[in-house]
């Protein structure tokens, strides 16, 4: 009863049925808590807060790129996208990505 409602055993959701962008992951990276994915934007423009589908979904909480963190994230940038969610990825694989 608590986790209903508060929220605990939610998972992530995906709104929108047509992708607006997509990303190639290159290296993930294990952070306490979160995910971090380096790969390189392929299509659209990524902000925080969009989501991540792939074998699972993320939100993307921050953007960084050359170890500082902007607002967003052009085709052909190469960044580390933060998220927090259950997405399973690998080298090479393109996920694509939602607004929220």
């Amino acid at each position: 009863m608590f986790r209903r409602l508060f929220g605990r055993n939610r998972g992530i959701e995906v709104a929108t049925r047509k992708p607006t962008g997509r990303f190639r992951v290159s290296r993930v990276l294990a952070l306490p808590g979160r995910k971090a994915l380096l790969g390189e934007v392929l299509e659209g423009v990524i902000y925080p807060g969009y989501k991540l589908k792939g074998k699972g979904v993320a939100l993307v909480r921050s953007i960084e790129r050359e170890r500082r963190r902007v607002d967003f994230a052009v085709p052909g940038d190469e960044v580390a996208l933060i998220t927090e969610g259950e997405i399973e990825a690998g080298e090479g694989e393109v996920l694509e990505v939602y607004p929220s």
